[in-house]
């Protein structure tokens, strides 16, 4: 295997690392607390190209492969996973499926308002009260009438949905019933100015406290037909392609928050003197910061390598799985462990290792949970066998 990175995807690494230092990390404690979206920060990534990283070049957008993506979005979460899951939501959900699935004029017309025309934002609208990764539950509704789509249902926890950069959401709607009596689901483009369609409050969050998430309402919502994303009743075929690669790239933004934790541990570890010495010299704190680097590295390889199927066209999704379940699980006991090795200053809303422990734990349920992504992983082993 060439583990050597191209020129390009280190540009992309290098670039994102220096604009997190620099501008995301001191910002990130203010924008927590005082649950604010980062407008600043979203224009200059814009700006920079990374809110349109994967992006054709003739639509707008960087050209980037998904590989240099996900080492972009790693630096960007590293410094703040609610700037992180802000661009991982509008490059992975919002515009990866106007590239995949898009007329020509799809693509002009939308990929060009939120990249071309800058500093848009675009939502993927798929979870209900009954419905996520189970897309059977699908209550909210699509019926074609004079050449339009009616809409009517609701959404729930959708990213970058309702800010004022907001230039519309791609919902999955049943449209039908198919002859073995599943729903038949279609995805729809909504305009974020659609008479009928309307944004709940945001949510009051444990973490991504600076990021937009809130629910979504369509009473008689109508779009024209040809706002159909892709071919009508392959929705569900649509969303599980998304999906995956958006399980890629949460994988990385969780790998960015473990190296995080691991950066403040190695801090403390320094400077933090007990009995005459640094705390890093004592074998239980040095066991503690050998276990997260190594499994911080195996997080970011398989994060890598399912990035790396992506872009070469192969099959990755028990490979988007494995990534997304190890990675989450790895921040997950990095968190706890920075705490622990900050002792009682770790649990400081002051500190940021604090926050970094609130905003973990959603990092194994979005995007499918760790639970429906083992079922994934075990039905592909069940039905492929084990070898890669």
């Amino acid at each position: 295997m060439n583990l050597d990175f191209t020129a390009e995807q280190l540009r992309w690494r290098d670039l994102a690392r220096e604009f997190a230092r620099e501008e995301v990390a001191p910002q990130a404690a203010r924008l927590d607390r005082e649950q604010r979206f980062p407008y600043d920060i979203v224009a200059r990534m814009a700006d920079l190209g990374l809110m349109g990283l994967t992006v054709p070049k003739e639509y707008g957008g960087s050209g980037g492969d998904f590989v240099g993506y996900c080492m972009a979005l790693e630096e960007v979460s590293r410094a703040d996973t609610s700037v992180g899951i802000t661009m991982e939501a509008h490059v992975s959900l919002g515009c990866a499926p106007f590239v995949a699935y898009g007329t020509e004029e799809q693509k002009e017309r939308y990929l060009g308002e939120v990249i071309r025309g800058g500093r848009r934002l675009w939502a993927f609208g798929l979870t209900e009260e009954e419905a996520g990764t189970d897309a059977a539950g699908t209550r909210t509704t699509a019926r074609l009438e004079d050449g339009c789509w009616v809409i009517n249902g609701s959404k729930k926890w959708i990213t970058n949905s309702g800010t004022d950069i907001t230039a519309g959401v791609t919902i999955i709607a049943r449209t039908g019933e198919r002859e073995d009596g599943r729903p038949e689901l279609t995805a729809i483009i909504v305009p974020q100015d659609t008479p009928g369609y309307t944004r709940g409050p945001g949510y009051e969050k444990t973490g991504w406290r600076a990021s937009d998430q809130r629910p979504l309402y369509f009473e008689d919502c109508r779009v024209p037909a040809e706002n159909t994303l892709g071919e009508r009743g392959r929705g569900f075929r649509q969303f599980l392609a998304t999906l995956d690669g958006g399980r890629v790239a949460v994988g990385a933004l969780s790998v960015g928050l473990a190296q995080a934790c691991l950066d403040e541990a190695l801090r403390r570890a320094k400077e933090r003197r007990q009995f005459g010495r640094a705390i890093g010299e004592f074998q239980a704190i040095q066991f503690k910061l050998a276990d997260m680097a190594m499994e911080i590295e195996l997080a970011r390889n398989m994060v890598l390598k399912a990035a790396w199927l992506k872009d070469m066209g192969r099959p990755f999704s028990r490979e988007a799985s494995m990534a997304k379940v190890f990675a989450s699980e790895t921040a997950k006991r990095a968190a706890d462990q920075a705490v622990q090795i900050w002792g009682g200053e770790g649990f400081m809303e002051t500190n940021a290792v604090a926050r970094y422990w609130r905003q973990v734990k959603i990092n194994e349920i979005g995007e499918g949970t760790s639970e429906i992504n083992r079922q994934i992983i075990a039905r592909s082993l069940l039905s492929e066998g084990a070898s890669p």
